[in-house]
């Protein structure tokens, strides 16, 4: 088995030394190769330098489309296994070796790590708390931390790029019809809580409400401040 970890990053230079190192830390504790390529999505800050420093591979793509960006890397990928991170997401130590686990069982296609949010303000907490815990009921899984065999992705004809928003829940959705996913509840990655801890209440509801994404998902324009100007 080979690994390919795939990390979409638009002017993340200040996010994306962070999760290199949690990504080696685990790597180091997993027992197969591990190739890891950062798609550099035009950015104008050492977002391209960072990745090359870490020992990551960087390829370009221009379309500000984070579907689209995911699969411009796993066309690069030369791995069996792959594995999707944000940029600005910190992995566990025993993250790899668990997915590496669970794809060892020739009926699992993929699967998901559960994510941790962890903004200051504990309503923000409660309040996606709770859209996590719905989720899991529903089956849905976030694009934070996915992972999936190449066989599956290319079935799939891989992330959605019609879609500017929930193509990592449509991904899974789709993947869960090919066979066995694995929702790792043991192992939990933690998302940057930037967002959260800067926007006002009332962004953090709307842009999370799975209604709003379910209407706009197909939108440029309704996501243009989600991906092309994250807060530091």
């Amino acid at each position: 088995m080979q690994i390919a970890v795939v990390i979409p990053a638009l002017n993340e230079q200040i996010q994306l030394g962070r999760t290199l190192q949690a990504l080696h830390a685990s790597i180091e504790r997993c027992a197969v190769p591990v190739q890891v390529i950062v798609v550099d999505n035009e950015s104008n800050d050492d977002t391209a330098k960072i990745a090359r420093e870490a020992g990551a591979e960087v390829i370009s793509e221009a379309v500000h489309n984070v579907a689209r960006v995911r699969n411009t890397g796993a066309r690069a990928a030369s791995g069996d296994v792959l594995v999707f991170l944000d940029a600005d997401i910190l992995v566990p130590l025993p993250f790899l070796a668990r997915v590496v686990e669970e794809m060892s069982a020739p009926d699992c296609c993929g699967g998901a790590a559960d994510v941790s949010h962890q903004p200051s303000s504990k309503l923000v907490r409660a309040y996606l708390l709770g859209w996590r815990l719905l989720g899991r009921m529903l089956g849905m899984a976030q694009g934070a931390a996915q992972f999936c065999r190449r066989e599956a992705f290319a079935r799939l004809g891989g992330y959605d790029e019609a879609l500017y928003m929930g193509e990592d829940v449509d991904f899974y959705w789709r993947m869960r019809k090919l066979g066995t996913v694995k929702f790792l509840r043991d192992v939990q990655v933690v998302a940057s809580p930037r967002r959260f801890d800067r926007w006002p209440l009332w962004r953090t509801l709307l842009w999370t409400n799975p209604l709003f994404i379910l209407a706009l998902r197909k939108s440029p324009r309704a996501w243009r401040g989600w991906y092309e100007h994250p807060p530091r």
